[in-house]
């Protein structure tokens, strides 16, 4: 059989292409107008207004600047929609650089102890080359947020305030994975050698300590105390002094941390709904909770989140932004663009298949703050973003329920929302390879 493209196959598809008015037209169109422009629908736009049936009032939008941290900023603004009801705060905001100061502390012993536990395996192995690629980056999930605030609590965004690094993270995160690779090979060649334990470790702390001064360079030094003020809507001032990020973290997120699971949608063949999984090396804290996901159906999903918006909680959850989406107006439909009608190309894949083949994956964490329900199912859903508020609706954006159907991920539901549901969670996970689609980091 012959394999290769012949002139004849070529001559065949120009003349169909000469010949179909459609093409024609694409052609005159795309000649001289971005393709998603052309292909956008004004129609089926109309019908992604922001109105919901189910809105929860919440704070303004934030904004994480040139950074990977909006699983940070997500998480922290649910957080701190509880710590504003309860205190009657009209604005609010937990520190993100805090949060993202000791992920990527944590991230790069994480990623140390990791070249050291493989440091038998040759170079070009799989695992090696996978831990190699990770190093220390902006994104994440939501249990690493649990880790990060379990371990070292959290502050008011001004008990430690943004600086230019913390919001332009590029240059920074490659001197440390640039530090971090340099020292890879070092603790690689000693372990080969059997140097004994206090040499790695010295190796590694050495490396560590560098860094810790570093990201002290770059976020300013972390305080260990803090005093708390504020003034609430009946203008009434308050001061909470000497407090701890440990104090503050127990009083007002200790609960939702140990109550909230991680849900996903994934319709693979390997992962059976109603099971646990987790990811070999998806971490961020060395011996901090394992990320667990537990997988629903769509449905049981929608469910549980509306359930938790009926109570008056915002939802943060993960999702695929790079498809369909306008960021001007602040939408997210998969019925917005037209490109299978433009390009004359099949483009429907499975959910399912998109997870496998490498299409689709949650990349950017967002909080769900409203739905809209047309006898009782859903048909848009309200989103609040963190890339600042000057698009869709002072930053606050629109998804139809198809296009969450196809690239919404996972959420992360209080166990009180997912009834029966949620004694699942116990169960003993599935171990799943490092580079699972279900492994990826939202950024």
């Amino acid at each position: 059989m012959d394999r290769t493209v012949r002139q004849e196959q070529i001559d065949r598809w120009t003349e169909a292409w000469r010949n179909s008015p459609e093409r024609q037209v694409a052609a005159l169109a795309l000649s001289a107008s971005d393709i998603k422009k052309v292909a956008f629908s004004q129609q089926a736009a109309n019908r992604m207004h922001q109105r919901f049936s189910l809105e929860l009032e919440t704070l303004p939008v934030t904004n994480q600047e040139h950074s990977g941290r909006c699983w940070l900023f997500a998480a922290a603004n649910v957080l701190r929609e509880g710590i504003a009801k309860e205190l009657k705060l009209e604005s609010f905001e937990l520190s993100q650089s805090w949060l993202a100061f000791w992920d990527k502390f944590e991230r790069a012993n994480y990623f140390l102890e990791r070249i050291i536990e493989t440091a038998a395996l040759p170079t070009d192995d799989r695992t090696v080359a996978f831990v190699l690629s990770t190093g220390v980056h902006d994104g994440g999930q939501w249990t690493m947020f649990v880790n990060i605030v379990e371990k070292y609590g959290i502050v008011p965004k001004d008990a430690f305030d943004e600086t230019w690094q913390s919001g332009n993270t590029r240059t920074m995160n490659y001197l440390i994975n640039r530090s971090l690779k340099a020292a890879a090979p070092k603790l690689r060649r000693l372990v080969a050698a059997g140097a004994p334990e206090e040499e790695i470790r010295a190796l590694k702390n050495d490396v560590l300590g560098r860094i810790w001064g570093f990201l002290c360079s770059c976020f300013g030094e972390p305080p260990r105390t803090f005093d708390f003020e504020y003034t609430d809507k009946e203008k009434v001032f308050h001061a909470e002094r000497g407090l701890t990020p440990r104090a503050f973290a127990d009083r007002y997120a200790a609960r939702i941390l140990r109550d909230t699971v991680s849900v996903i949608h994934a319709p693979t063949a390997d992962k059976p709904l109603h099971g646990t999984y987790t990811i070999r090396f998806l971490g961020n804290v060395e011996g901090g909770r394992p990320v667990v996901h537990l997988n629903l159906s769509m449905e049981e999903m929608k469910s549980a989140i509306i359930r938790q918006l009926e109570a008056g909680k915002v939802v943060w959850f993960g999702s695929d932004v790079g498809h369909d989406g306008e960021r001007e107006r602040g939408i997210w439909d998969d019925r917005c663009f037209g490109y299978e009608m433009l390009s004359g190309l099949d483009l429907e894949i499975s959910k399912e298949d998109a997870l496998d083949y490498g299409f689709a994956a949650m990349n950017h964490a967002m909080v769900i703050t409203g739905v809209n329900l047309v006898d009782g199912k859903p048909n848009r859903w309200k989103i609040e973003n963190s890339w600042g508020g000057e698009n869709g609706v002072k930053g606050y954006y629109v998804c139809s329920d198809t296009w969450f159907d196809r690239y919404v991920f996972q959420a992360a539901i209080e166990k009180e929302y997912l009834g029966e549901l949620a004694d699942l969670a116990a169960q003993e996970p599935k171990v799943l390879e490092p580079w699972d689609p279900m492994g990826t980091l939202a950024d």
